[in-house]
C-alpha cells in the first residue's frame, strides 16, 4: 500500500493509559533514551510561579519515557481524584466549563535532573527546565502534550511533540 493509502493503527491501550503530559528523553551521545532522570512537572501560577499545591514527578524509564506521574503537594493527600495527573486534568477542564467555557492557557514547567543523569562536573546543565502552554487558542480539542528533549552534556533542545 501507499502511505496515502495507509490506514493508521487504531490507538493503543497505552495511549489510553497515559496522563495528558507526557515526556521523552534522548541522549544525544549515545543515540539512546536516558534512563533514570529524574523529573519534576510543575504548574504556574498566573504570576509565572510554581504553585506548590500542584506538582507531579516521576523518573523516566529504560525507554527514557515517562507516561504517568505521580501527584505532590496538596493534590496528593486529598485533592482533585488524589494522586492522579488525569483527575486533576478532568477536574480542571470542568472548573473551566462550570466558569463559562473558556479555556486559559496554562503553563506548566518540565524540570529535567541531568546532574543526575550526567554526574557532577560532567554537564554543563545541572538541571534543564521546558515550560510550556496548554489550552488557549487553537488547542481546544487538544487532551495530550507530549514534550521530549533531546539532551547531551553540553546542550539540549525541544519541541512539540505528538
Amino acid at each position: 500500500m501507499s502511505p496515502a493509502t495507509t490506514t493508521p493503527n487504531p490507538t493503543s491501550t497505552q495511549d489510553h493509559d497515559r496522563d495528558p503530559i507526557t515526556t521523552h528523553v534522548l541522549d544525544s551521545t549515545t543515540g539512546l533514551p536516558a534512563p533514570s532522570i529524574p523529573v519534576r512537572l510543575d504548574l504556574l501560577n498566573e504570576d509565572g510561579n510554581i504553585d506548590e499545591n500542584v506538582y507531579f514527578t516521576a523518573v523516566t524509564s529504560a525507554d527514557g519515557r515517562i507516561t504517568n506521574w505521580t501527584a505532590g503537594g496538596d493534590h496528593a493527600t486529598g485533592g482533585h481524584e488524589a494522586g492522579s495527573m488525569k483527575g486533576y486534568w478532568r477536574w480542571w477542564q470542568g472548573f473551566l466549563l462550570d466558569m463559562g467555557g473558556e479555556r486559559k492557557p496554562l503553563t506548566w514547567s518540565l524540570k529535567f535532573d541531568t546532574l543526575a543523569y550526567w554526574g557532577e562536573g560532567k554537564t554543563f546543565y545541572p538541571q534543564v527546565e521546558v515550560r510550556f502552554f496548554t489550552s488557549g487558542e487553537g488547542e481546544e480539542n487538544r487532551d495530550h502534550y507530549h514534550v521530549p528533549i533531546l539532551l547531551g552534556p553540553w546542550g539540549y533542545t525541544t519541541y512539540r511533540g505528538s
